[in-house]
């Protein structure tokens, strides 16, 4: 499969792919009617083509009986906004210091940026994606993290009607990871935390983070020693032992507490590489780390 990734399907072989559809078809049965939660991470985001794909491959998902919600971040195209702006980015902790001014900026970019485009190209293949953020419709209650970081907030509770109804009309929620406290203060907030929350309160089958890197590696500098499936009890040795380190440990904090929650499964994987989401749900192999509850 992998060495066919980059190929269209009309340069396959006929025998290639009837092999391919065989490979696909149990897995379309396994998933039918399932909820899977998509992160679809800033760093993944890319040029036309590449939301293309991605654009192509949620709407494959939909249209065999899959339900994909996708929740996406936007740190670096914020960032880009704010040095036009002439506005630096501070961070404290990995975690970008957020001012009135800030929380402005973000709002416009995830939710007049990132999500219109992300929306917009999922419905030229037909009116499916609506687009929403944390404060529409109590979706994501939100409070501050701590003072020093601003209008940087946490989860404090994810109110799943709006997606259970969107879902329920056959349509395709995106939602930008901001929410609001009860005093309708809105907060910039990690989109692993959110996606994590988000699949936990939906009872999503799996949990997919689209990102730059294509999984979770045994050693951090060879490429060669990815880890294609462990146990959330495996992952937290890897934690405790070194082996992930920097903006990798929110990340799997993130896997691990989407499981603690009822998630089945959750995958690391690169968003960057041609149609991976479909690679790594679709197929035997996969292309990316799959993370269960255990062996």
């Amino acid at each position: 499969m992998n060495n066919t990734s980059n190929k269209s399907f009309a340069d396959i072989k006929a025998e290639d792919k009837a092999s391919l559809l065989v490979e696909v078809l149990p897995y379309i049965r396994l998933w039918s009617g399932k909820t899977i939660v998509v992160k679809y991470g800033g760093n993944a985001i890319g040029d036309e083509l590449s939301l293309s794909r991605f654009a192509e491959d949620i709407v494959l998902m939909h249209s065999v009986g899959i339900k994909p919600v996708v929740v996406h971040g936007g740190g670096p195209q914020i960032g880009l906004l704010m040095k036009r702006l002439g506005k630096e980015p501070k961070f404290q902790d990995g975690l970008r210091v957020t001012d009135a001014e800030t929380l402005d900026i973000a709002r416009m970019v995830l939710m007049g940026n990132v999500n219109r485009k992300i929306v917009s190209t999922i419905n030229i293949h037909g009116p499916l994606a609506v687009g929403l953020s944390g404060e529409d419709a109590g979706l994501i209650l939100a409070a501050a993290t701590n003072k020093e970081l601003g209008f940087v907030g946490q989860v404090e509770n994810v109110n799943p009607n709006i997606l259970n109804r969107l879902l329920a009309s056959d349509l395709i929620p995106v939602v930008a990871t901001i929410g609001s406290d009860t005093q309708g203060q809105a907060y910039n907030i990690n989109a692993d935390s959110v996606a994590s929350a988000i699949a936990s309160a939906l009872g999503a089958s799996k949990l997919v983070f689209l990102t730059n890197i294509e999984g979770l590696r045994k050693d951090i500098d060879d490429p060669k020693s990815l880890i294609s499936t462990l146990s959330a009890c495996e992952l937290q040795q890897l934690i405790e032992n070194g082996s992930i380190v920097g903006g990798m440990i929110p990340k799997v904090q993130a896997c691990l507490k989407a499981l603690d929650g009822g998630v089945g499964q959750v995958h690391i994987l690169d968003g960057t590489i041609p149609h991976s989401l479909l690679l790594e749900l679709l197929t035997e192999i996969g292309i990316g780390t799959m993370i269960t509850h255990a062996n």
